[in-house]
C-alpha cells in the first residue's frame, strides 16, 4: 500500500484529493498538513512514501518544506502539486529535492500516474511546463540572470516569508525557535541584499517570489 500524505492550506482541496486518491486500491492518505510547520511534524511523524506538497502556504513555502524534509527523510518522495507554472518554481523545487512537480489544473489520471512515477524513483513533470524547463536549462540567459539576482539563504527566506505574512518580530522569532536580536539582524541583511527600505517592499518581493501569497 502506498502511503501518502497531503500538504495544502485550502480544506477543500485536501478533502478532495483525500477522496480520489483513497478510491485508488494501492493508495491509503496517512497524513493531511495546511501549513509548511504542521507539514514538517507530520512528516516526520507518519514518514510517507510519497508527499503532495502545495508551494504558496503559511509559516513556510513548500520549497522550504521540501528541502528540509528530504534533509531529514531523504527516501520521501516530494510531488509538488501547485498553480504555478513558473520555470524558476520549478527548477527551485527539482533543487530542493522534490521528485516532480505537477500543475493544479491537471487531469486525475495524471495526477495519479504522478504519483505512481515518483514512488517508483523517477522524476516526473507536467507536460505543460517540462519543455520550458529544458529550455531553462538550455538558455545562457538564465545563467547569466541567476549570477546577478540576490541570493539569501533558507533562513533569511524563512524570515522574509513570516515577515510578509504580517508577523512581528517576537512571532518570528517563537515560530524559528530564533532570538528577537537574530531575528533584527536577519531582516538588516534582508533588507540590504535586496535594496529595499521598508516592510511594504518586502511583502511586494515575497509575493513576486512565491514566497507568500495574497490567499
Amino acid at each position: 500500500m502506498m502511503r501518502i500524505m497531503i500538504v495544502d492550506d485550502h480544506q477543500i482541496v485536501r478533502h478532495g484529493m483525500r477522496h480520489l486518491l483513497e478510491s485508488q486500491s494501492d493508495m491509503e492518505v496517512v497524513a493531511e498538513a495546511d501549513s509548511g510547520q504542521s507539514a514538517l511534524r507530520r512528516a516526520r511523524e507518519h514518514q510517507p512514501d510519497v508527499i503532495l506538497m502545495d508551494i504558496s502556504m503559511p509559516d513556510m513555502n513548500g520549497i522550504e518544506v521540501t528541502r528540509r524534509i528530504i534533509a531529514s527523510l531523504p527516501d520521501v518522495r516530494v510531488l509538488v502539486l501547485s498553480m504555478h507554472s513558473n520555470r524558476r518554481f520549478v527548477t527551485e523545487a527539482l533543487a530542493a529535492g522534490a521528485t516532480g512537480y505537477l500543475l493544479k489544473d491537471c487531469a486525475f489520471d495524471e495526477l495519479i500516474g504522478a504519483i505512481r512515477c515518483v514512488a517508483a524513483g523517477e522524476t516526473y513533470l507536467s507536460p505543460k511546463i517540462a519543455g520550458h524547463v529544458v529550455r531553462g536549462f538550455l538558455d545562457q540567459r538564465t545563467v547569466a540572470a541567476a549570477a546577478t539576482h540576490p541570493t539569501l539563504s533558507v533562513r533569511e527566506r524563512e524570515v522574509l516569508q513570516l515577515i510578509a505574512e504580517g508577523k512581528n518580530v517576537k512571532e518570528v522569532a517563537f515560530l524559528l525557535e530564533i532570538s528577537t536580536k537574530t531575528v533584527e539582524t536577519h531582516r538588516m541583511q534582508i533588507m540590504k541584499k535586496l535594496d529595499i527600505r521598508n516592510v511594504a517592499q518586502l511583502t511586494k518581493y515575497a509575493i513576486r517570489e512565491g514566497l507568500t501569497s495574497l490567499d
